[in-house]
């Protein structure tokens, strides 16, 4: 009979511990694990942001910058609130050259002072990190973006006979993107004879007759010249609107007769 008695335990047993679990153990079970999904999935998301906000700020600081364009001193090739893009690392190697396309920051006195109150501080915070993966371009205020005319050493002069700026004694025609009053107008409405100093650069907006640029800075303390360690880079597409969506052109060879300046101490 024991035998039996023992039997009939260990089947009792067996039994209990295949029965099925109760409803509210197995649904507590259940949300434990529907939470542990959700947090790694949200731990997964937030890994995938702070890596693509860290190559974006890698890239925006070392490479390619966003700026728009506040003013119509470049038109037609660039207009008001046009957003492009600077490549800073390409002239770090090869240099730049004349026609190119170069945003920089203000070398003393271009810009007006702001007297714009200031924004919340949550508005700050929305703007800066947007601008650290470039969708906005909040310093675009404190910068400006023009044509390089004169490069270190070149002896700038406005005008010649016909209205056209001469680079090292040679006329360049720069009709295929001049913005001028008439077919007729000078490339400067004011005239200029300078020598560009060493390590700096002359430059001049393509709406000639509305951009405040070397031209109108000769009374600053940099004389009108541009350092070249203030330039951010050269700017190289139009990324918005997508109307305008497309690669800038810089006209290299309206410069491609332009000989090198001559070397002073060969005089």
């Amino acid at each position: 009979m024991s035998g039996a008695s023992e039997e009939e335990s260990m089947t009792t047993e067996q039994k209990a511990a295949a029965a099925p679990m109760p409803t509210s153990r197995a649904a507590a079970g259940s949300t434990r694990d529907r939470r542990r999904g959700w947090l790694t999935f949200l731990r997964d998301v937030l890994v995938i942001v702070l890596i693509a906000v860290l190559v974006s700020f890698l890239v925006k600081t070392f490479l390619v910058r966003s700026f728009y364009i506040p003013s119509g001193s470049m038109q037609d090739t660039l207009q008001i609130d046009d957003r492009i893009l600077v490549d800073e690392i390409t002239p770090r190697f090869g240099g730049y050259e004349h026609g190119d396309i170069v945003v920089f920051r203000d070398p003393g006195g271009w810009l007006p002072v702001h007297t714009d109150p200031p924004r919340p501080l949550v508005v700050e915070a929305l703007d800066w990190t947007l601008s650290l993966i470039g969708v906005s371009a909040p310093d675009s205020d404190d910068h400006l973006v023009k044509r390089i005319i004169g490069m270190p050493g070149d002896q700038v002069v406005c005008c010649n006979a016909i209205g056209q700026i001469t680079v090292n004694g040679v006329p360049i025609d720069e009709e295929s993107y001049l913005k001028l009053p008439t077919a007729d107008s000078p490339a400067s409405a004011d005239p200029f004879d300078v020598e560009v100093p060493e390590n700096k650069l002359w430059v001049l907006g393509d709406n000639r007759y509305s951009s405040k640029d070397s031209r109108y800075n000769t009374d600053q303390p940099g004389e009108g010249f541009v350092p070249i360690d203030n330039v951010v880079g050269r700017a190289f597409l139009t990324t918005w609107p997508f109307s305008r969506f497309g690669m800038l052109d810089f006209h290299h060879d309206v410069f491609a007769g332009v000989p090198a300046p001559e070397d002073p101490d060969a005089k």
